[in-house]
């Protein structure tokens, strides 16, 4: 039953990776980010209060962690895709001290808003330049948002096990 959840989870990953990479406009890579967005939050409304603290094992991050951990990646993504100083310092989304159902889903909130926000200023031509991702890697801007994207699907996708553990039945598959 692990092996097929564990498939399940690795076919959505490559379908919704695979759908990204083929947007051409940045509305429908904003269209594509509030869907992301929407998806996560009915994870976040999934799980109980008092499971956020769940960790499968000792050494894996909380469910809040792991939340709190793709929204600082998405806050550091869209910082340097846009070429905009984030909010949030880099990994001080996990390092928060409130883990609570609401901190955490308001910070996820507010992550993905500043995607969204950030991929609104951003005109087709800024979406092709070429820029040097976190000084290691030459790419442009719609595909450094890409590979935030693909981040983003693959800790949420990892969440799918703690619902389960939690006794919770994961969302609906929301590819549209």
């Amino acid at each position: 039953m692990k092996a097929l959840q564990l498939l399940q989870t690795m076919m959505l990953f490559l379908g919704i990776t695979g759908i990204v990479r083929a947007q051409s406009t940045s509305a429908d890579m904003i269209k594509e980010w509030e869907r992301a967005k929407a998806y996560t939050k009915e994870y976040l409304d999934a799980m109980p209060e008092k499971d956020y603290a769940l960790k499968p094992t000792p050494e894996m991050r909380s469910f809040a962690d792991q939340m709190l951990h793709l929204t600082d990646a998405n806050y550091g993504f869209a910082a340097a895709a846009s070429g905009t100083k984030s909010p949030v310092g880099f990994g001080e989304s996990e390092k928060s001290t409130d883990k609570s159902k609401e901190g955490v889903t308001r910070s996820v909130m507010e992550g993905y808003d500043f995607v969204i926000s950030s991929l609104q200023k951003m005109s087709p031509e800024q979406l092709n330049e070429k820029i040097k991702l976190f000084d290691r890697f030459d790419v442009t801007r719609r595909m450094a948002f890409d590979k935030a994207f693909e981040h983003q699907t693959h800790h949420r996708g990892q969440t799918t096990a703690y619902l389960r553990l939690a006794g919770v039945t994961p969302p609906m598959e929301k590819l549209f």
